[in-house]
């Protein structure tokens, strides 16, 4: 994938899709993107198995915090995705990120409290703005 040049638009997909979709496709979307135990690990859960379900619509993440966390990491993961390929975005997600204290954007999704998205998009739109 080539690397698309830094605009005002950049990401506005990636928002409303993170708002609109259900929560199937957000989950769809993410395993695509960020493969099955990543998306397990973000949502809590021991087995990709689960994860499947989640996408077939068999079973649902557990409550509103962790569905709100998927959506936060699809909104990252998509605007991510736009300009670099699934591969940098899942090392991104897992890799040790000095805007965020040297903590890896997934960690700091997955226990972070309610300001952790804002401070994840924050370092994945700087992660973008390097991008040449």
């Amino acid at each position: 994938m080539t690397t698309a040049p830094l605009t005002p638009r950049v990401g506005l997909e990636a928002s409303a899709n993170a708002s609109r979709l259900d929560m199937p496709d957000i989950v769809s979307g993410l395993r695509e993107i960020l493969g099955a135990r990543l998306v397990a690990y973000l949502g809590g859960v021991k087995e990709t198995r689960t994860v499947r379900e989640w996408v077939e619509g068999k079973r649902s993440p557990s409550s509103d915090l962790v569905r709100r966390r998927l959506r936060d990491a699809y909104q990252v993961a998509a605007l991510l995705n736009e300009v670099d390929a699934p591969g940098v975005v899942q090392a991104w997600f897992t890799g040790m990120n000095p805007q965020l204290g040297d903590r890896s954007p997934a960690r700091l999704l997955r226990d972070g409290g309610p300001e952790a998205a804002t401070e994840v998009l924050g370092a994945a739109r700087a992660f973008i703005a390097t991008a040449g």
